[in-house]
């Protein structure tokens, strides 16, 4: 009989399998983000709940693509107050008013992160960016949107009016894991298979970019004495450019 750890962790097995599945869409997406900084473009990357996370992976990371803007609204993260994020990424003209701070264009990528693909913010940030020029990539569980209604007035789903998106092959409700004498399963997955599908993307393109002999922004290690220095140039340029740098 396995451990609960044990049947967690071939649960992430199963599903990096469904991420080798979608090699050409990931292809695809990295050739969109190589196009995109190879034009003066920037990633734009946002999600709500937990999803802002994956906002958070691709900024300011080691190893990472300096022209990334992570869209971070405290009433959308979990910091605050976790049971109002949930409330507010369900109302209608949120996304509006908090996209007017940001020049999103033609240039632009826009990845967006919802486990359900359900909820309304979410939904019109995918719309306005598509509005706006810009290619949007979204990141889902298929399994878990297409259990449940939307709850944008448009009746679409997030995957749905996206240009390109991926599948986290998880559970409807995230979580994995059976235990006995456990009502609810434990073990969300979508962060690991999520974060693994968007790294997937962003290595893809920096090796594009070389390729093309273009030689990409990419943060260092801030904890090295080189890449503190490397990263502080960086900073310097961008500062004021992209909000929370």
């Amino acid at each position: 009989m396995k451990k609960a750890y044990q049947k967690y962790l071939d649960h992430l097995q199963t599903k990096l399998g469904i991420v080798y599945e979608q090699e050409e869409k990931i292809e695809l997406a990295a050739i969109w983000v190589s196009n995109c900084l190879q034009q003066g473009g920037y990633i734009y990357t946002s999600g709500t709940g937990h999803s802002h996370m994956f906002a958070e992976e691709i900024f300011y990371r080691a190893g990472g693509f300096a022209r990334v803007v992570p869209i971070l609204d405290e009433a959308l993260m979990l910091h605050k107050d976790a049971s109002y994020s949930t409330e507010v990424e369900r109302r209608e003209g949120y996304a509006a008013q908090i996209l007017k701070d940001y020049a999103i264009g033609e240039k632009d990528i826009f990845i967006i992160s919802s486990n359900s693909g359900r909820n309304t913010v979410s939904i019109e940030m995918a719309m306005i960016a598509k509005k706006k020029g810009a290619k949007v990539i979204v990141i889902t569980n298929l399994k878990h949107t297409s259990s449940v209604d939307s709850r944008h007035e448009s009746g679409k789903k997030l995957y749905e009016i996206s240009d390109l998106y991926f599948d986290n092959g998880g559970e409807i409700g995230d979580a994995a894991v059976e235990i006995k004498g456990l009502e609810f399963k434990v073990g969300a997955t979508s962060t690991v298979i999520g974060v693994s599908i968007l790294q997937s993307i962003m290595v893809q393109a920096t090796e594009n970019l070389i390729h093309a002999g273009v030689m990409p922004e990419v943060f260092s290690s801030s904890n090295s004495d080189e890449g503190e220095e490397h990263n502080e140039a960086l900073i310097h340029k961008y500062k004021g450019i992209i909000k929370g740098l």
